[in-house]
């Protein structure tokens, strides 16, 4: 694994050097966009839509839209010196009770590898936060996007698992919740029932992708059967060229060419049409 960032976590007075890495992957089938005909990668262009010209990466800035319709252009000059104190330490800010934090909010997990220095201080807190049976609760920093964060045990490695905001959670306000709808008793315990009978332990090798599985099957069947396409390098279009504009261009620079060339003959030779023909002078007597 690539570590995808490097910092430390401040537990009280001691900081601990740690690396970061994602603790999950995405093993979805992914597909191209291309042309059903040929095969070929189907590309987008970024463009203008006020000037209609194609804008190069280097050429992009950052736009905030304003409610009158107005945007505010920011380059990353404007936001690099923005405060942010979490982009390289794991602020701790408390040690909460793990069943307090709803799992709604959670985003994305990442193991937490401590350096060689920070080995025994690391081993410290992940024992502490087990025995306690609560999470530290963060705030980091990754690729430039604060969020809230905790910190728990997973065998002998530390997990964080970062939050969405208290304010990006949404409410769940649907109508029909509110009509006042009542379970019987009866009705509970038959529930309770089927709960019971299929209750067990959570054993995650027994869960795999079917969708995922039925997906390869189809593309190595017709892989297999040669229903693949080798597309084409694509051909590289000359620029359009007006053909009637270059052909009078060309009859205009041949022209002042000739004309050129003409002026410059006369000069060398010298005028010669106010000159009689040899043969109508007459002899010197």
């Amino acid at each position: 694994m690539r570590a995808i960032w490097k910092g430390a976590v401040s537990f009280g007075l001691v900081n601990v050097p740690v690396r970061l890495y994602s603790a999950t992957e995405d093993r979805d089938v992914s597909f191209h966009q291309v042309h059903a005909e040929d095969g070929g990668r189907v590309r987008y262009k970024r463009f203008c839509q006020v000037c209609g010209e194609e804008v190069a990466y280097a050429d992009l800035a950052k736009g905030y839209e304003m409610d009158s319709g107005d945007v505010v252009v920011l380059s990353d000059e404007d936001l690099s010196d923005l405060p942010l104190p979490t982009a390289k330490t794991v602020e701790l800010l408390a040690f909460v009770p793990a069943e307090q934090v709803d799992p709604v909010s959670y985003s994305r997990s990442y193991y937490l590898e401590p350096e060689k220095a920070g080995v025994k201080p690391y081993a410290l807190l992940r024992d502490a936060l087990r025995e306690a049976g609560r999470v530290g609760l963060v705030k980091v920093a990754i690729r430039n996007r604060e969020s809230l964060a905790v910190l728990r045990p997973r065998d002998d490695v530390l997990v964080m698992q970062t939050m969405v905001w208290p304010d990006e959670v949404r409410e769940a306000e649907f109508d029909t919740l509110s009509d006042g709808v009542k379970v019987s008793k009866a009705e509970r315990d038959v529930a309770r029932t089927l709960i019971d009978t299929m209750a067990d332990d959570y054993d995650p090798t027994q869960y795999h992708d079917e969708y995922r599985e039925a997906v390869e099957e189809v593309v190595q069947a017709k892989a297999t059967g040669g229903e693949v396409r080798r597309p084409e390098e694509p051909e590289q279009k000359a620029p359009v060229v007006d053909l009637v504009a270059a052909l009078k261009a060309s009859v205009e620079a041949a022209k002042k060419s000739r004309g050129s060339q003409g002026k410059a003959a006369k000069e060398d030779t010298g005028d010669t049409s106010k000159r009689k023909p040899a043969g109508r002078q007459k002899a010197a007597s």
